[in-house]
């Protein structure tokens, strides 16, 4: 039991480096680390250390075709050296530690930069709050516009604060809609204001 719950019997996994370098890789440069401690411990002091193909196939499930493969990505990010001697050859590995961390670093200030990115975009995506009716009459007067307050806050009140299909997004703008609408409408008299006008007019003549 105290075997299957001790360290060695795990592979710790960076799910950024898994991201950035695949996660077969990911693991497999686990493993290295894993086999590296246990040089260490025996002894080991200049940071070089041998596995072969079966062993690390046996402890990561991966092919020999797939080690080769994740090798070389791990090699081109700098992660890892390798190389063959003695003899029979066997094929060496050393861990570039400060690579490794510098490699890390580097990935968690990306995601922090992502995380900032993303708590900036949610801050300028503020939900819409409607406005008061003494808040637009404010705005109106300001702008000297003449629209009526109250009308624009029952007008969009009843539409539930959606312009078209959308949600309204920003009501001053709304306001500035209804102000270049109403310099555009014609203006319009009923036919009981066009006889008054007309009755006026004919009386200013007798």
């Amino acid at each position: 039991m105290k075997h299957l719950l001790s360290l060695s019997a795990f592979l710790v996994l960076n799910k950024e480096l898994a991201r950035r370098v695949g996660l077969n890789s990911a693991i497999l440069l686990s493993d290295l680390i894993s086999k590296e401690e246990y040089f260490i411990s025996n002894g080991a002091t200049d940071g070089w250390f041998f596995n072969t193909e079966a062993n690390i196939e046996r402890d990561t499930t991966l092919t020999p075709y797939q080690q080769r493969k994740c090798l070389k990505t791990l090699k081109t990010e700098g992660l890892i050296e390798i190389k063959r001697k003695g003899i029979p050859a066997k094929q060496f590995f050393k861990i570039n530690e400060e690579q490794v961390v510098k490699f890390l670093k580097d990935l968690s200030a990306t995601n922090l930069r992502t995380i900032n990115n993303n708590k900036v975009i949610k801050i300028n995506n503020k939900y819409f709050k409607k406005p008061t009716i003494i808040e637009i009459g404010s705005y109106c007067k300001e702008r000297n516009n003449n629209i009526e307050a109250e009308a624009f806050f029952d007008f969009y009140e009843s539409k539930d604060w959606f312009v078209g299909k959308s949600k309204m997004k920003c009501w001053k703008s709304a306001v500035r809609n209804w102000e270049r609408r109403d310099k555009i409408k014609p203006k319009t008299t009923s036919k009981l204001h066009s006889q008054i006008n007309a009755w006026q007019e004919a009386k200013k003549l007798l």
